[in-house]
């Protein structure tokens, strides 16, 4: 059943197709004010103008007013322009003449521009990098534009342009045929039906048949894969105005899959809620009830709970994202969709066809036998006619018998002898294709149907054999020996197809499927595709990096078990697509876990096989670059494709490799790696120093006085950590942390807040009690109990200004020793950049309590003496997080 377009189709739009397919092929011509000999570039900018251009609108545009809109509008700044606004009342609006003051408004609006103005620099720059990559790699179309042929991107084609569709090919816009040769197309992106069908320009819509608009013969529709054969078609509608513009857009184009990563970063959200939702009103009812001031309490709480944000987080990913998307395509690595590379770097499977990733993807004919295992160059002969004469995607078996007939036949002399009257094409079930021929010379008019296909499927239709020119049954004997000649073959590494004939088929114009039957067997084509001689390594490497290959191909066991054998593969176990059916769920989950090498499999095998993986909780990686590839690749957790692949494998890949190679790919998944752990760097740390904060505030709140930080104080101190993070993406991470495929979950994530949010919490309590019990009584002359109203002022903010700076080293030295498991500074050092960021935030917020602000921001002069205090609670608070990483990784397989 035909999917109906979805409603953003108007009747107008409908209305046209049906005209349009109705008229003749001169009428649409006038219609368009085009010609069959294509537009000019002036032509084609009065009708871009006119109809618009070939894109479709998204409400995700990356436009600079949202990116400005984006910036401003956090949870921290929000947070920020309440509490300014709040100062504006109380130190300026509600306060006497004399002493009104907006220092404290203009230190938050400062506060807001500077985080926006990071955030917004930032995403532009992200959206402008990954705009520049993605122009490396674009689908473009055969156009003819100013009277000649031109490659154009898709984009850029308008009404009225004339466009050659060849296999392969992705129908651009809606199009009304003008020619076509034996041109199949498949449409099972946009209306699920598999099996491709025949268009042609000379037919028009039956009677009656106006409702079915989805099968009009002359009209191929936006998102149309051309499976074979050849045609040329002006565009009628572009962009939105197509049938299925929205539809395949959405299903062909930007198919955003909802990565693991995507999900976790929102559990994460969700754990940041609730912990928010607990948090928040304790800090304000403990704060209220011990101080007795309920409007300061619940400023306090509101900056308590923008601490618990990792407000710096959508910068951070889009950061990490950019700079391991540009050093990837440094290593020939393009990622067209930003968020697979989080299961790029997680996946622990890679799925991949043999040829071309494993083998040299130049495959040569070693021998052209007959059944007697003769060289015959009638056997050469009949080959080229089927692949010389076929116009689907002719892949490397067609051009090497090209090649081959080209050096040791007179082809010019076959091209004279034989016309092509039809072609049945190939399809993935029947696993053939046939073309039609009429000898013009001596047999005048003598019509020939050639198959050629693999060695069972050709047997399945063939009733006779032909041996030193006798006509003979195929009797099962007979099969026999013939398989077994096939089989000695394929042992010796040689990919075997055989050939078929049936002289005068059925009658012009009516061949099909059905007519390949009762064939004549003929003989063998033979053929070679060595390894490269890389795959090896390149394999070892990934296996030593945590990832199982496993071939995925529609070839026969036999080669693809000699391959595997010479490039190191397990081939112990190997399964068909006909070893899959009618088993159980539970058979099937084991059966993909047990076997690298599956063979003879049809597109919707290699689709039920990465289900099958993933559904085993495994990160499924697949490589494809045919056709037939496009279902596994939307399957896969993360699709890759080649820049030399067919339009509708480019537009189903995250991930397009500039060369055909495992090490590229492998160069890849190690940034994939960094990347990830860099992020989730960020994540762990931040929200278990958070935490710890948090606790460490709860605590103060229930014994102290009065508030254990200001909320601008503690605003500042979240601004500078949170930009000293902007570093993280430029970390490095350990060779050991890269070795192993990381799939990243929510669950593990309050077991490391529990662990290490608390350490911090012990050497802020410490500070606590250091102030409160010695070094602020020592500076104001007495407990803070015994003290006149104006030194305790002087209390509190000496007791501000030594924990502010306290927190702050060590929410910046807590990366330095969360980053890795080893100890820091002395068995694992952060990459330069991130020393300077973490130090020089440090020393920016030492300064501060010492510099102009300190008044508007309510510190004191703490005496620089107090650094030595803050460097001895940093030694043990390193030394103390080092032997809770011992234990924390007892019974955990990852620090980060």
């Amino acid at each position: 059943m035909l999917k109906k377009p979805n409603g953003t189709t108007s009747n107008k739009d409908l209305a046209l197709v049906k005209a349009i397919a109705k008229e003749s092929r001169s009428e649409t011509l006038a219609r368009l004010h085009a010609s069959s000999n294509g537009l000019t570039s002036k032509q084609a900018e009065e009708n871009r103008e006119e109809y618009g251009s070939n894109t479709i609108a998204s409400n995700k545009h990356n436009s600079k007013l949202r990116f400005l809109a984006e910036a401003f509008i956090t949870p921290f700044t929000l947070v920020l322009l309440v509490l300014a606004t709040l100062s504006l009342f109380t130190d300026y609006i509600f306060v006497p003449a004399g002493e009104k003051d907006l220092t404290t408004v203009a230190i938050m609006l400062t506060m807001v521009l500077i985080s926006g103005i990071t955030s917004f620099v930032q995403n532009v720059r992200s959206s402008n990098a990954v705009d520049s990559l993605l122009k490396m790699v674009s689908v473009t179309t055969d156009i003819i534009r100013d009277g000649k042929d031109q490659e154009i991107d898709t984009s850029e084609v308008v009404v009225g342009d004339v466009i050659r569709l060849a296999a392969g090919d992705m129908v651009p816009a809606d199009m009304r045929l003008l020619t076509s040769k034996d041109l199949f197309c498949s449409s099972s992106s946009l209306n699920g039906e598999s099996n491709p069908v025949e268009k042609i320009a000379t037919e028009k819509p039956k009677l009656g048949a106006d409702r079915d608009y989805l099968d009009y013969p002359n009209i191929l529709y936006e998102g149309t894969t051309i499976v074979s054969g050849s045609g040329l078609g002006i565009v009628f509608a572009t962009g939105e105005r197509t049938i299925f513009g929205k539809l395949a857009h959405d299903i062909s184009h930007n198919d955003v899959k909802n990565t693991t990563f995507d999900i976790g970063i929102k559990n994460v959200s969700k754990l940041l809620i609730i912990m928010t939702a607990i948090i928040a009103p304790l800090v304000l009812i403990i704060n209220g009830i011990t101080k007795g001031d309920w409007v300061n309490a619940l400023i306090f709480s509101i900056a308590t709970a923008v601490g618990l944000t990792p407000e710096m987080l959508p910068v951070i990913v889009t950061t990490n994202l950019v700079k391991g998307s540009i050093e990837m395509s440094k290593k020939g690595t393009i990622v067209k969709k930003m968020n697979s590379i989080q299961n790029f770097g997680s996946a622990d499977i890679l799925c991949t066809d043999k040829t071309g990733t494993l083998t040299q993807d130049k495959v040569v004919l070693e021998r052209h036998y007959d059944l007697n295992l003769r060289e015959n160059p009638r056997i050469l002969e009949l080959g080229y006619l089927n692949s010389n004469y076929q116009t689907g995607m002719k892949n490397l078996i067609d051009k090497a018998i090209i090649e081959a007939a080209g050096d040791e036949l007179d082809i010019s002399e076959i091209q004279r002898d034989y016309n092509k009257i039809d072609e049945i094409p190939f399809d993935f079930s029947r696993r053939r294709m046939s073309v039609v021929v009429e000898n013009s010379d001596e047999q005048h008019g003598e019509h020939l149907l050639v198959t050629k296909g693999a060695s069972e499927e050709m047997m399945a239709v063939a009733t006779k054999l032909e041996v030193d020119g006798q006509i003979l049954p195929l009797t099962p004997e007979r099969k026999q020996k013939v398989m077994a000649k096939v089989n000695d073959m394929n042992d010796d590494g040689l990919r075997v197809i055989m050939l078929g004939y049936k002289r005068n088929p059925a009658p012009v114009g009516e061949f099909s499927v059905k007519d390949e039957n009762d064939l004549i067997l003929c003989g063998y084509l033979a053929f070679l595709d060595p390894p490269k001689e890389s795959a090896k390594d390149a394999l070892a490497r990934l296996k030593y990096d945590g990832i199982n290959v496993k071939i995925l191909t529609g070839d026969n066991e036999a080669v693809t078990r000699t391959v595997g054998l010479q490039v190191g593969l397990n081939v112990d176990t190997v399964y068909s697509g006909a070893d899959l059916e009618g088993k159980k769920p539970e058979e099937l989950a084991k059966m993909v876990e047990e076997c690298n090498i599956f063979v003879k499999l049809s597109p919707e095998d290699k689709t039920k096989i990465i289900n099958l993986l993933k559904k085993n909780g495994h990160t499924v990686g697949y490589m494809g670059d045919g056709i037939n590839d496009a279902p596994a690749m939307k399957a896969a957790d993360v699709s890759i494709s080649v820049d030399t692949a067919v339009d509708i494998a480019k537009e189903s890949a995250d991930i397009i490799l500039l060369h055909k190679d495992l090490n590229v790919l492998e160069e890849g998944v190690r940034i994939g790696r960094k990347v990830f752990g860099n992020t989730m760097k960020y994540i762990k740390i931040t929200l278990s120093s958070n935490f710890g904060n948090i606790l460490s505030i709860m605590v103060a709140s229930s014994f102290l006085p009065f508030l254990p930080m200001l909320p601008l104080q503690l605003l500042v101190l979240d601004l500078l950590y949170g930009t000293s993070c902007l570093s993280l993406p430029f970390d490095d991470m350990s060779d050991k942390f890269l070795k192993e495929p990381r799939t990243w979950s929510t669950k593990k994530l309050p077991k490391f807040m529990f662990y290490f949010g608390p350490t911090s919490s012990v050497f802020d309590i410490l500070t606590f009690a250091l102030l409160f019990f010695v070094i602020c009584p020592q500076l104001t002359g007495g407990n803070y109990s015994a003290l006149g109203a104006t030194q305790k002022v002087a209390f509190v903010a000496l007791f501000h200004t030594g924990w502010f700076i306290e927190s702050l080293w060590t929410q910046e030295m807590v990366i330095h020793a969360l980053r890795d498991p080893r100890l820091p500074f002395i068995k694992q050092h952060a990459a330069p950049g991130v020393t300077l960021a973490t130090f020089g935030a440090g020393v920016i917020g030492t300064l501060i309590p010492f510099s102009f602000l300190a008044t508007k921001l309510g510190f004191g002069k703490m005496p620089i003496e107090f650094m030595w205090v803050v460097f001895g609670i940093l030694v043990l608070y390193i030394l103390l997080t080092t032997v809770i990483k011992h234990f924390y990784l007892k019974s955990e397989k990852f620090l980060i």
